[in-house]
């Protein structure tokens, strides 16, 4: 799996507050005590796909853009 891409919005210029809807597609290895409580251990990510990114500040949808490893650090270093 990559790592999880950095967002901007086109719109007000958030940088930090996105709600990310995914879909997962999931291995994991339950196991239950004789009490029946649930463990999920060894849980593996086979496929995951990103649905929609919406600005938590000003609520644009479809104005968020991923950045690139290059443009997230330059975004994230103020400018002296």
């Amino acid at each position: 799996m990559s790592s999880p891409s950095r967002y901007r919005c086109t719109s007000c210029g958030n940088l930090t507050r996105f709600d990310v809807t995914t879909s997962r597609r999931t291995r994991a290895y339950h196991h239950y005590t004789v009490g029946g409580e649930l463990s999920v251990e060894d849980e593996q990510v086979l496929d995951e796909q990103v649905e929609s990114v919406e600005c938590r500040w000003c609520g644009a949808a479809g104005r968020v853009e991923a950045l690139d490893a290059d443009a997230a650090e330059a975004a994230s270093v103020p400018e002296a």
